[in-house]
């Protein structure tokens, strides 16, 4: 029974250590893709073709 526990506990260890450092890289993917879609956004604002079509729609 004790190396069921043992067992379980480095399990759920190794598996948080794998989603953190998952999330860790994909933190700043998902930070610059945030970025660009903003900037992306200000300079359709901003831009002024005369199109009158609403800004968020790509």
């Amino acid at each position: 029974m004790f190396w069921k526990i043992v067992l379980a506990i480095v399990l759920i260890w190794i598996a948080l250590a794998v989603v953190g450092a998952l999330i860790e890289g994909l933190f700043w993917v998902l930070v610059v893709g945030a970025v660009v879609f903003g900037a992306y956004l200000l300079y359709k604002a901003m831009s002024g073709s005369g199109e009158k079509s609403d800004i968020t729609r790509l």
